[in-house]
């Protein structure tokens, strides 16, 4: 009999411990609510880009690449000596241009060459970068502005919106476990996300003329906007009810 009353104390065992396991699994799931907060606010941009550009045709490639370069090289040393703006290349491409089929030869022809190269400008001093690319615009066109911001002032924004939604995480987990009959509740889990910011609207200039520009002798006013950061708090809370 020995056996039988060890298996039935093994069963019994195996019972209790299912049992407590789904009594336990039941409990953790109790009055589990999820929840989401979300803040924003509209930031200023502080970062201004400017994009420059050279181009030109010519039968001899060799020709035009260097017409290109002199122009771009000289544009650079100038920007250059602008204290706060940065400058870059940006993309440079050439591309034949065909012309109509001549002289019985089969197929369109190569007649010239086109070649087109970027200059990338950039600053915080929006005066100075706006009275830059005016003078530049003596040899180069305008390819766009836009507006965005420095990550420094994208991180202190979103620290201080990181206390705001964890804030109003809490308050609406209150305004849940009062509206349940609630004594209180307790936090499970929460994640804090960064929705980012919009990306900045680019501004194309392509109406006038940089010659134009010049001869107005008016530097344009910047209005550089904002873009909106949001931080959302989502978590789950376990009300507790008396």
């Amino acid at each position: 009999m020995q056996p039988l009353s060890r298996l039935a104390s093994a069963l019994t065992l195996s019972a209790v411990a299912l049992l407590s396991l789904a009594a336990h699994a039941e409990e953790t799931r109790y009055n589990q609510i999820a929840l989401r907060a979300e803040v924003n606010q509209e930031i200023a941009h502080d970062l201004m880009h400017v994009t420059l550009y050279s181009e030109a045709q010519d039968s001899d490639p060799a020709a035009l690449a260097a017409q290109i370069s002199t122009t771009l090289n000289a544009s650079i040393a100038q920007a250059r000596k602008v204290k706060g703006v940065s400058v870059a290349m940006g993309s440079r491409h050439s591309y034949p241009v065909y012309s109509e089929n001549q002289g019985g030869e089969k197929g369109p022809q190569i007649s010239a060459w086109r070649e087109r190269a970027e200059l990338r400008l950039e600053s915080a001093d929006f005066a100075s970068l706006s009275q830059l690319t005016g003078e530049l615009l003596k040899d180069l066109k305008m390819g766009g502005m836009d507006f965005s911001i420095a990550n420094a002032t994208r991180k202190t924004h979103e620290d201080a919106l990181l206390k705001d939604a964890v804030a109003a995480f809490k308050a609406r987990a209150q305004l849940a476990t009062d509206a349940l009959g609630g004594s209180g509740y307790k936090l499970v889990s929460l994640s804090l996300n960064s929705g980012g910011f919009a990306p900045p609207m680019p501004m194309r200039m392509h109406a006038m003329k940089g010659a134009a520009m010049m001869e107005a002798a008016v530097t344009p006013e910047i209005e550089a906007g904002t873009s909106q950061v949001t931080i959302n708090a989502d978590g789950v809370i376990e009300v507790q009810m008396p």
